[in-house]
């Protein structure tokens, strides 16, 4: 089988979504949460991490960007 038949294509948009997790959840946000929020591009990534950053509870800060 070529290698070309088992490579996997990402879109720009999977790489957004999945730099935004990683951003995330480098900030502290849990794989789950981070995922969720990363997907949701009505979610200001910026703000997000600010929140955290300035000591925003990381549960606090999903359910106020939720």
């Amino acid at each position: 089988m070529p290698a070309a038949d088992t490579d996997i294509v990402e879109t720009e948009a999977e790489r957004v979504e999945r730099w935004r997790t990683s951003e995330l959840m480098r900030v502290g946000f849990p794989g789950d949460d981070a995922v969720v929020l990363a997907a949701r591009f009505d979610v200001d990534l910026h703000d997000a991490i600010t929140l955290v950053q300035r000591g925003c509870p990381v549960d606090l800060a999903i359910r106020i960007l939720s």
